[in-house]
């Protein structure tokens, strides 16, 4: 009886994970931040660090710690820069220091010659000012100051960014090598589509791959029922389309990214191009049942804020996650764990 119920159990995790995986952007995206006040702080790098950190050869492959090894090494800047679109990037934080330098590594690390890099802290009371005041040099500027959250801190930062391109970057996330300059590209080559997003991968707190995020394609009537499959961390949109549809509703804690992609998708394509982009970090303090209660019922919101009715396909796919999702926070621990012990 019990090895029938186990399998009933596995069959039902099973299925739950092919139907549902993709929500895991909005159970994982917000993680360790929360509502918590956030950091703003705005790097303008227009050259990567000095020297630039890039990945080497090895960990640009499919290598497990892919987002942990990695090499100084020159980069280039043979670019015809003034023609290139300028990037900005966001950084909400708040009480990361063990994370806040990969994350902005990883940034400074771009092969992109135009980056305005944008980090938004709100009083942090770990270590994570000197951290930020170690690369005050290297800053457009920054501030840390309370405010209202991490929706908040990505609205500070966005209205202070000049670029033609926009994403942010939680304090705990990473970008893969390469990132941004092939989203330009993307985006430089397809002038239709005003979104772009690639893949990420689930990480541990050294930085070690522990899965894949689902990415996947969607539309705006995907999006509506309830397929998300965007990560965040991977998400790159054009500024002027954030000037008719922003700024982020406030009143969202885990949502507000869901509710952005929704709002892009009724006025423009966007586009999943496959290739690695980022690095979605999965730790200890990281929110995984509480987020996933908290997420799916702002999506409603969003939904019932369009016109939704309460027998649309999004209602049926929050129910039957409310009945799975406690099986994700013990998924997630057990592929940490299982990084943890083989070490590579």
């Amino acid at each position: 009886m019990r090895r029938v119920w186990g399998a009933g159990l596995a069959g039902l995790a099973g299925l739950a994970y092919a139907l549902f995986a993709a929500d895991t952007t909005q159970a994982f995206q917000t993680h360790s931040l929360g509502a918590q006040p956030s950091i703003t702080l705005l790097l303008l790098a227009y050259r990567p660090a000095v020297p630039g950190l890039r990945l080497t050869d090895r960990a640009r492959g499919d290598s497990d710690d892919v987002y942990s090894q990695v090499a100084y090494q020159p980069v280039g800047t043979n670019h015809r820069i003034m023609d290139t679109p300028l990037v900005s990037i966001i950084t909400p934080s708040f009480n990361q220091e063990a994370f806040l330098p990969a994350t902005i590594e990883s940034v400074l690390a771009q092969d992109y010659p135009r980056i305005e890099y944008g980090i938004v802290d709100g009083g942090s009371t770990d270590g994570s000012l000197p951290i930020i005041q170690d690369y005050a040099d290297r800053l457009a500027w920054w501030v840390s100051e309370p405010d209202a959250g991490q929706t908040a801190a990505i609205n500070k930062g966005f209205a202070r960014a000049q670029g033609d391109i926009l994403a942010w970057l939680n304090s705990d996330d990473v970008l893969a090598p390469n990132a941004v300059r092939e989203a330009v590209e993307y985006l430089t080559s397809h002038p239709d589509v005003g979104m772009v997003y690639g893949r990420a991968d689930y990480i541990d707190a050294t930085g070690k791959r522990v899965g894949a995020f689902p990415s996947a394609p969607t539309d705006y009537r995907r999006l509506r029922r309830g397929y998300v499959h965007i990560p965040q961390q991977a998400a790159f949109f054009r500024a002027r389309l954030w000037r008719m549809v922003g700024p982020l509703d406030e009143s969202f804690d885990f949502a507000m990214d869901y509710d952005l992609w929704v709002r892009l998708a009724a006025l423009t394509p966007i586009a999943y191009h496959p290739r690695r982009w980022a690095g979605f970090r999965l730790h200890p303090a990281s929110k995984t049942t509480a987020a996933d209660d908290l997420c799916w019922p702002e999506m409603i919101r969003v939904h019932r804020r369009l016109g939704g009715g309460p027998l649309a396909q999004i209602y049926l796919r929050y129910a039957l996650r409310r009945m799975i999702g406690p099986l994700w926070p013990h998924r997630m621990r057990w592929q940490i764990r299982r990084a943890g012990s083989h070490p590579h």
